[in-house]
């Protein structure tokens, strides 16, 4: 339940603070006046709408099992977002994605507006049509979990045979493909760092000439070594470090005619063409390490290509039996719906019957295996297509698959939020939509956009919304204020004294 609401810059509303109590809410006001803008506020908070305030907070006075989500119950539980460059939502200050936001809302948030009418969606009807069968039956869910989850396991070995199949088809082109990229790795064979190594071979042998010209110049040096020497006796100087320099030049030029004398040995020809060999595979693959990972995982492909008719069979064997096993729950979900089916019938139309309309058949149609089981369920007005019927019949059908949804996939305590869910209605039906929601109230808290007097009348709690040089507001109604609203409602905005009176009569026929 909705104790407390806080709303900040929600468009035409400035700022706005409300609370509430239990049982039917309703919302009125002149057109434009911002009931819808409110109430898309209120949905907002819960992540069912586009965020536009600049700050949204409500007290929920329920317990909501919030540890599912990692997050502690509080007494209250505090649900906010703010919104400034960008919208962040929170529960009892833990902050929250707006998918959490809404996982945790759908517990105890219903909402039923005239843009949206999926209540007839097969996958719908059967959540419901399942949720009574687990009142009645706690080992049914089991084998709905079974189903889901062998379905789920099912869909992916059945993806994995198909892209065997797949692959089955081109297997031999594929072979031959990874052949021809292995063969052409190992008809060169690189190894990690021969690259740079070949270069540096390269860069030698391209100053061989050079460096050989330059050894002969040098050498000459050691010719005037014993004059030298003779000179620094002469001079009495220490000519050691002489010496010892033309020593190690010595044996710097003989190690570098011996490189020379191995450089003779190489084959230029060959060096280059292994550069060009490497380099080729280099602009393909990437550098070495990915060559050869690449050649790696080409045999490992290889392998598997070999190995497909053996997986093929082995999946198969594998999916079929899994079928078999997930044909056989879902036949026992069938059987079950079936027994059930007159149920959800039964509730719905006592529903309808309280609304004024004539009775639904919910019908159990076989269809191939899906995710839901064998099943597909349909609505039929009699004759009537649904689509064909009034918009004021269309909110009532709805309302009567809503209500039954209620009771069996709404946490009781819940909140139901319904748009203009009496709109487009004569005063009997009206009446008759606000007698609905006036039982589903005892069990649920419930806030509607109302359009006719009746509903409004028999509301626990009446708001009035209304807009003044462009700035939304909502007061509750009581007293006179209220019949003075119910009266507008009646007569327009030209209030008659006939209006007064039947809605001083409304009041006082309130059902309980």
């Amino acid at each position: 339940m909705i104790e407390r609401l806080y709303m900040k810059n929600q468009l035409s509303f400035e700022e706005c603070e409300l609370e509430f109590g239990s049982g039917l809410i309703a919302f009125s006001g002149p057109s434009g006046a911002g009931k819808s803008v409110f109430m898309q506020g209120v949905l907002s908070l819960f992540g069912k709408a586009e965020a536009n305030a600049s700050l949204m907070e409500a007290t929920i006075g329920t317990k909501l099992n919030l540890s599912e989500f990692g997050i502690e119950d509080d007494e209250p539980n505090i649900f906010k977002y703010t919104k400034s460059k960008s919208v962040r939502y929170f529960i009892n200050s833990n902050s929250v994605t707006k998918k959490m936001m809404s996982q945790i809302s759908n517990s105890f948030i219903n909402y039923l507006n005239t843009k949206e009418a999926n209540e007839f969606e097969s996958e719908n009807l059967l959540s419901l049509l399942d949720a009574i069968i687990k009142k009645e039956d706690s080992s049914y869910g089991e084998v709905l979990d079974e189903f889901k989850e062998g379905y789920s396991k099912y869909i992916e070995l059945k993806a994995k045979l198909d892209d065997i199949l797949q692959k089955e088809k081109k297997v031999e082109e594929l072979k031959e493909f990874a052949r021809f990229e292995i063969a052409k790795i190992e008809e060169v064979s690189p190894k990690i760092g021969e690259d740079e190594e070949l270069m540096r071979l390269k860069k030698e042998l391209s100053k061989k000439e050079k460096i050989s010209e330059a050894l002969d110049r040098v050498s000459g040096i050691f010719d005037y070594e014993s004059s030298v020497s003779e000179l620094f006796s002469l001079i009495d100087k220490d000519g050691s470090f002489f010496d010892e320099a033309l020593n190690e030049l010595r044996v710097l030029v003989e190690d570098e005619r011996v490189r020379l004398e191995d450089l003779e040995e190489v084959n230029v020809e060959e060096i280059l063409d292994r550069i060009e060999k490497i380099s080729s595979l280099k602009s393909r693959f990437g550098t070495i390490e990915e060559i050869l990972e690449h050649k790696k995982r080409r045999e490992i492909e290889l392998e598997e290509y070999e190995n497909i008719s053996f997986k093929k069979s082995a999946l198969e064997e594998d999916c079929k039996k899994r079928y078999e096993l997930l044909n056989s729950l879902a036949e026992k979900i069938s059987q079950k719906r079936e027994k059930f089916l007159k149920s959800l019938n039964s509730k719905i139309n006592n529903y309808l019957k309280m609304l004024y309309m004539p009775e639904v058949s919910i019908i159990l149609e076989k269809v191939s295996m899906y995710e839901l089981g064998l099943d597909s369920l349909r609505v039929e007005l009699g004759s009537v297509n649904i689509k064909k019927i009034s918009s004021g019949e269309f909110n009532r059908l709805r309302l009567a698959f809503i209500a039954t949804s209620s009771e069996y996939l709404l946490d009781r305590r819940g909140v139901l939020i319904l748009d203009e869910i009496d709109a487009n209605l004569s005063g009997k039906e009206s009446m008759s939509v606000a007698k609905v929601l006036k039982q589903l109230s005892k069990s649920y808290q419930i806030f509607a956009i109302s359009h006719q007097p009746q509903l409004s009348s028999v509301a626990d709690f009446h708001f009035l919304i209304i807009k003044e040089d462009g700035v939304s507001r909502v007061e509750e109604l009581n007293g006179n204020r209220r019949v003075e609203e119910l009266a507008r409602m009646i007569s327009g905005e030209s209030i008659s004294s006939e209006a007064i009176e039947f809605a001083k009569k409304l009041l006082q026929k309130k059902i309980i």
